[in-house]
């Protein structure tokens, strides 16, 4: 099958322009691949590390709870004068281009117990204490997980993309500039035979 690119000296300059930018491209996506790899790589480090502190925060949490329930009673009167919690707060980052949540909350009031002194002791303050810190906690890992999940999908995303360029893109720019070459290359002998034979002639 015939190339349909014609072979002109402008066609081989612009092929040669938009090959150099195709391999720019490449190396900046290439880089942009790495920093993301290396973000994910972090980030999953630190949600085995929030997930581990998840984990004993809920192990103290559940035992001073027991135990204020087994001093004060089931304590499901002091349950019902926490409040209803609307203190998440969400804003993003930009990672090269990856848009990554920052989850915060709002910590005005959390140095304030809900129930009252006659009601509760210092196992149920113990426990409202911790169950503080794993909402934290868990309010962390649900920013790290997201953020992974974000990540990932841009790394696939720019992998795709710059295995496009390095196995389909660059090379269809190499085998096209070489045709042209070659052509040019073979119209320009063909041209000096033709100069040197009518040269000859007119001798």
């Amino acid at each position: 099958m015939p190339n349909p690119i014609v072979p002109t000296k402008g066609n081989l300059i612009a092929l040669k322009k938009s090959f150099e930018l195709s391999k720019v491209g490449f190396e900046l996506m290439d880089k942009k691949r790495n920093i993301l790899i290396k973000e994910l790589m972090a980030l999953i480090k630190k949600a085995s590390e929030v997930q581990k502190k998840i984990d004993q925060t809920y192990s103290k949490a559940y035992l001073a709870l027991q135990k204020a329930n087994i001093t004060l009673g089931i304590c499901k009167e002091a349950a019902k004068t926490v409040p209803i919690d609307n203190s998440l707060k969400l804003s993003y980052r930009s990672v090269m281009g990856v848009e990554i949540p920052i989850v915060s909350i709002d910590e005005d009031k959390e140095n304030d117990f809900p129930f009252g002194i006659y009601t509760s002791d210092s196992m149920l303050d113990q426990a409202y204490k911790c169950f503080l810190e794993v909402k934290k906690l868990n309010a962390n890992l649900a920013e790290i997980e997201n953020s992974i999940y974000r990540l990932a999908d841009a790394i696939s995303k720019t992998q795709k993309r710059a295995n496009s360029l390095k196995n389909v893109v660059i090379p269809d720019f190499q085998k096209n500039i070489k045709y042209i070459s070659d052509a040019l290359d073979e119209k320009e002998r063909e041209d000096f035979s033709r100069l040197k034979v009518i040269k000859r002639i007119k001798n």
